[in-house]
Parts: structure tokens; C-alpha cells; sequence
């Protein structure tokens, strides 16, 4: 099961507004995906509440009576948004189940120094020493009217890691995760440019997710076929397959949002809640990577 990491041990770099759009994007290919905040707040718990029904489906954490937050069964894909200041222990931890990490950084000195000793943490980890799991950086909250973008990637450049593309500063990411909503579940006519901005950080992904060709579908079109507007839905879109599966065999409820699923499996992966994080540790699913606890 890929497992996608958002980290940056600042606040304020756009993890959230990072973690949401890649779990929606997710979605929209046809994944059944959950959304994991690794944060005691659960943040990302408030957008999905936010999220209309009608929009193709992302799972939460479900919680158990011990308070361990596990993977719905069924889920395929995971996002995982992390707390800033994570670091030691709980970072290795976070990384041992990881297959792919982004970096969201601002350009601005302090930012970039907090991210580069992040990054000099986690590249000396096994998974990253050894390249079982891809670390990218992608600037955040760039304007283009600024020399931020080319700052951004010579600094990349100079800790020899791939820059994988910006996400400019634009008050429609705002509005957007007010409504639970993402671009990619707007009308490409109201932001083909953040689309644009978005697809070499998507490229990068694609042969992490595994997803199989006929589900790099065309998100514009589907949204457009949707008939979505700037901040509301006129028209409910299909679930996507592995989604509808989810929900009728009862992991993911026809509103994904509620803080506990309908029925919690042994099988089910978990990470334990805050000081008590563990990596997916249980016996590995159909779609589990060979090395995922490696």
C-alpha cells in the first residue's frame, strides 16, 4: 500500500494544503484513499467534514476503544499529514512506513534552514539512505512576481534533491478547503494554471501510487463533466470503483467523515495516536508493498 508523507517541521509551510489536495487527486484517479493526520489536533479531520458527499470519497482514521487510529479495510492509498516539529523517534517512525515524502517549503531563510536540517534528519534514515522511499520538495505559497521559485530550487539543488515544482500564493486554496473542496474538484476554466503548477509534483508521483493506467484519468474533464463551480456542487459525481467496493462492504459510510467506522477489522493497519505512533504493523494486505515495513 503506497504511502504518501507530508513533512516540514515548520508550521505554516502548507502540509495541510498539501496533504488534502494529493488525497483528493488520489481520489479523483480512482484510489480508495485515507487522509491520515498524524497530529494530535486532527486537522485534516475538520476539512473532511467539511467535504461534500458528493464528491468522490477520502476515508479518516478509523479509532478504536485504545485510541490507536487504524487504516480502514480496504484503503489502498495513504496521505499522510504530519505535526511541525516532528522529529527523533516519532520521524523515524513516520518514515518506516513511508514510500514517497514531500517537502513543502517557503522561501524565506528561516524556512529553508528549518526544512534543510529536517532533510539532513531524514536522509540519514535507512529507507532514504538505501532509496526505498523518494524525497521531493516543493515550493509553497510562491508569488511569480518574485525571484522565490529559481531561490527555492538552486537551495534544492545545492542538498542535491529534486525540485519538483512550486504552488503559488492564491486565495482560491482558501476558499477552496473552507468548502472541503480541493481545484481539483473545480472547474479547470477557474484554475487550469494551479492544474498546470500541480502536474510535474503529480508525475513524480505517479509510479510511487502504482496506479494503474487506465486510472490517470483526465481531472479536468472529469470535473468539468461534474459541473462543478467556485464553491458549490450542481451535480454528484460516480464513485469510483474501489471507492463504491469500500462502501459496500461497509469501511467507508456513504459520509466518510464520521470518527469511527461502521466495523474495525483485526486485520486493519494502524499507527498509535501521538507519543504512541508505531508504523503499519500488522500483517500485510493484498495491495501491501513488499517492503513496506522494511
Amino acid at each position: 500500500m503506497p504511502v504518501i508523507a507530508v513533512i516540514n517541521r515548520k508550521g505554516g509551510s502548507g502540509k495541510s494544503t498539501m496533504s488534502t489536495h494529493l488525497a483528493a487527486w488520489l481520489a479523483r484517479q480512482g484510489a480508495a484513499v485515507m487522509l491520515g493526520d498524524v497530529d494530535r489536533q486532527q486537522s485534516t479531520r475538520t476539512w473532511l467534514k467539511r467535504r461534500s458527499p458528493e464528491l468522490p470519497a477520502i476515508a479518516p482514521w478509523t479509532i478504536d476503544q485504545k485510541n490507536v487510529l487504524k487504516v480502514p479495510v480496504g484503503v489502498t492509498h495513504v496521505v499522510l499529514d504530519t505535526p511541525g516539529g516532528l522529529h527523533g523517534f516519532e520521524l523515524a517512525k513516520v518514515v518506516m512506513a513511508a514510500h514517497a515524502i514531500l517537502i513543502p517549503v517557503c522561501n524565506s531563510v528561516f524556512d529553508r534552514e528549518s526544512a534543510a536540517a529536517c532533510i539532513a534528519e531524514l536522509m540519514a534514515l535507512p529507507r532514504l539512505a538505501s532509496g526505498r522511499c523518494q524525497l521531493g520538495v516543493v515550493g509553497m505559497r510562491i508569488d511569480a512576481r518574485t525571484r522565490a521559485a529559481e531561490t527555492l530550487r538552486d537551495w534544492a539543488q545545492s542538498l542535491n534533491l529534486p525540485f519538483l515544482g512550486v504552488v503559488r500564493e492564491t486565495q482560491i486554496y482558501v476558499r477552496s478547503l473552507d468548502s472541503g473542496q480541493t481545484i481539483f474538484d473545480m472547474r479547470s476554466t477557474n484554475v487550469q494554471s494551479d492544474l498546470d503548477q500541480w502536474e510535474p509534483i503529480l508525475q513524480w508521483l505517479r509510479p510511487v501510487t502504482q496506479l494503474p493506467p487506465t486510472a490517470n484519468i483526465n481531472v479536468s474533464a472529469s470535473v468539468e463533466a461534474q459541473a462543478t463551480t467556485w464553491d458549490a456542487i450542481h451535480a454528484p459525481a460516480s464513485p469510483s470503483l474501489p471507492v463504491a467496493h469500500l462502501r459496500s462492504a461497509g469501511a467507508i459510510s456513504d459520509r466518510v467523515h464520521s470518527p469511527r467506522a461502521p466495523s474495525l477489522m483485526p486485520a486493519q493497519e494502524s499507527l498509535v495516536h501521538g507519543s504512541r505512533l508505531s508504523v503499519f504493523s500488522s500483517a500485510p494486505q493484498q495491495h501491501a508493498r513488499p517492503d513496506v515495513l522494511n
